[in-house]
Formats: C-alpha cells, sequence, structure tokens
C-alpha cells in the first residue's frame, strides 16, 4: 500500500513502526510525529491513488493522522500491523467521504419529511401503553446496553459515532445493539418494534 520511502525518508521496518504506535497510544508526541512524518506522504499519495482530489486528500490525511493520535491505544500488533492499521484508516475515512459526497438532495414533497398528522386519542393511549411497556424492558437489559440505545436513538448518533465517543470499536458496538434489540424482541411483541 505505501510509497517506496524517498531518499530522504527515514527507513524504518515494521517492529519500529509498531513500536511508534504503542508509543503514542502513551501520548508520546516524539513517537507521533515520526508517525505523522513517515506516514502522512504516504496516506497523501493513497488517497490521490483512491481518486481523491488533491484538498480532500489532504484533508482525509489530517484526520486519520489523528485518528491515529486518538485510537492509538486500540492497535493491536498480533491483529494487524501499524501500516495495515493506519491504511485501513485511510480507506475507511475515503470510503466515508465518497458516501457523504453522493447523498442526495432532499425532496420537500417526500411524505417521510411532512408535518405528523394529528394523533386521535385512542392511538394517543395505545402509544403510552406501548411506551410504558418498553420503559419496562429496558430495565431487564444491562445498562451498558441502555447507554448505547440512549446513544443511537435519543442522541440521535451513527454507530460509528458511538463507538468514537465510548472509545470501542465499530464492531462491537454493534454486536453489543444488537444483543440489545434480540433481548428486547425477546421480550416485547411484534408489534411493539
Amino acid at each position: 500500500m505505501p510509497d517506496a520511502p524517498a531518499s530522504s525518508d527515514p527507513v524504518l521496518d515494521r517492529d519500529q513502526l509498531d513500536s511508534l504506535v504503542e508509543a503514542t497510544a502513551r501520548k508520546d508526541r516524539d513517537a507521533f510525529a515520526a508517525l505523522f512524518n513517515f506516514y502522512a506522504p504516504r496516506i497523501k499519495s493513497y488517497l490521490l491513488r483512491l481518486n481523491a482530489p488533491d484538498s480532500l486528500a489532504e484533508e482525509l490525511t489530517q484526520e486519520v493522522m489523528l485518528a491515529v493520535w486518538r485510537k492509538a491505544e486500540t492497535f493491536d500488533k498480533s491483529q494487524a500491523s501499524a501500516s495495515t492499521w493506519i491504511f485501513r484508516i485511510a480507506r475507511n475515512r475515503r470510503i466515508d467521504a465518497a458516501r457523504r459526497a453522493a447523498k442526495p438532495t432532499l425532496d420537500g414533497e417526500d411524505p417521510a419529511l411532512q408535518p405528523p398528522e394529528v394523533e386521535m386519542p385512542d392511538d394517543a393511549a395505545h402509544a403510552t401503553g406501548r411506551e410504558a411497556k418498553v420503559r419496562e424492558a429496558l430495565k431487564t437489559l444491562p445498562e451498558e446496553q441502555v447507554a448505547l440505545l440512549r446513544l443511537a436513538f435519543f442522541d440521535g448518533l451513527s454507530h460509528r459515532d458511538i463507538a468514537d465517543r465510548i472509545g470501542a470499536p465499530l464492531g462491537t458496538v454493534k454486536s453489543r445493539l444488537r444483543l440489545a434489540f434480540d433481548k428486547l424482541r425477546r421480550i416485547l411483541d411484534d408489534d411493539l418494534l
């Protein structure tokens, strides 16, 4: 993935790079500076090869290196090398940027964007009963799962934003939310979900 180092670039092997990420996890600024100097040009070049415009490649490179600084403690050299880990972050940021750019414009006539209809009294009473059942069902879940549900549904955070906020891997957040829903489904009638 990375470009061949230029003649003025330091030559670092896998163990040295892994050690720099581990030192960065301990908030060692010198180690991070070395990582930044080594990876930033390589990441930008990689992003340009992924058809990112120059300004976007520069911006995403900064985001990737900031993510490395913030999430270095999640790096596990038994799972992947520092290069694989960092370039995976870069690839994911590029994919996210492409998705954001591809979002369609909103149609003001879309029924989903129209105000809700006035609720009938019977419907309101039924909704109150459903709400009480859901609240009781939530009490049976571990607090960790309830907290994730609050972040997802009450705060409106995406799974990635939740993972960033609580400092957990994205897959862990998705698994925990799935477990919470499975437990709720077993407790509640299908028509409540």
